[in-house]
């Protein structure tokens, strides 16, 4: 695969054929916007505020990457690795994270509104302040997530495994939890107006 990938002043970083990126160094706001990466390899490589709206990074090695403040609105990373990555104030507007794993990753005020995650590994991730209005987290396995000060207004949280998460501050209106296992979570100064919550598990949870 042959992808030249240049830097916001034209300049080119990378050209040619490759499928390792491991060690690439995509820094300065890189342009890779709508290229595909499907599949590569860009664990540990430095993207911050890289512009990757509407790439496609479907099945991509992102483990331990730099993608602080990145722009990822629409882009494609269903089944993504991003175990350990740091996203933190990336815009992830209605980007596709469906079956992706983010156990570990920062994402910290990162804006995720409209994004998809359906049945994504979210364990121990950080989404502290992190916007995921409209989002669609259903059947999400997210045991220990932080959703600390985050915003979930009318997210889809159906079947989602929650087990000790962090939710303190959060704002649920309207978010559908329906059969949503919350055991042992910590739910201390949520806004839950309007929640649904038919046949979720509350129990030991810290109201």
């Amino acid at each position: 695969m042959k992808i030249t990938i240049q830097d916001n002043k034209g300049h080119t970083i990378i050209s040619g054929n490759y499928a390792d990126l491991a060690t690439a160094i995509l820094a300065n706001k890189a342009i890779l916007l709508d290229a595909n990466l499907e599949g590569v390899d860009l664990s540990g490589a430095n993207m911050c505020d890289a512009n990757l709206v509407g790439t496609n990074l479907t099945g991509a090695n992102l483990q331990n990457a730099d993608l602080s403040r990145a722009y990822l609105i629409n882009a494609n990373l269903k089944k993504a690795d991003l175990q350990f990555a740091s996203l933190v104030g990336a815009n992830l507007l209605g980007a596709d994270l469906t079956g992706a794993n983010l156990e570990g990753a920062d994402l910290e005020s990162a804006n995720l509104s409209s994004a998809i995650l359906g049945k994504a590994i979210l364990t121990r991730a950080d989404f502290r302040g992190a916007d995921l209005s409209g989002a669609d987290l259903s059947g999400v396995h997210g045991q220990s997530a932080g959703f600390r000060s985050s915003h979930l207004n009318g997210a889809d949280l159906t079947e989602s495994f929650l087990h000790s998460a962090d939710l303190r501050g959060a704002s649920l209106n309207n978010a559908d939890l329906s059969n949503a296992m919350l055991c042992n979570a910590y739910l201390q100064g949520a806004d839950m107006t309007d929640a649904e919550l038919s046949g979720a598990d509350l129990e030991d949870a810290r109201q």
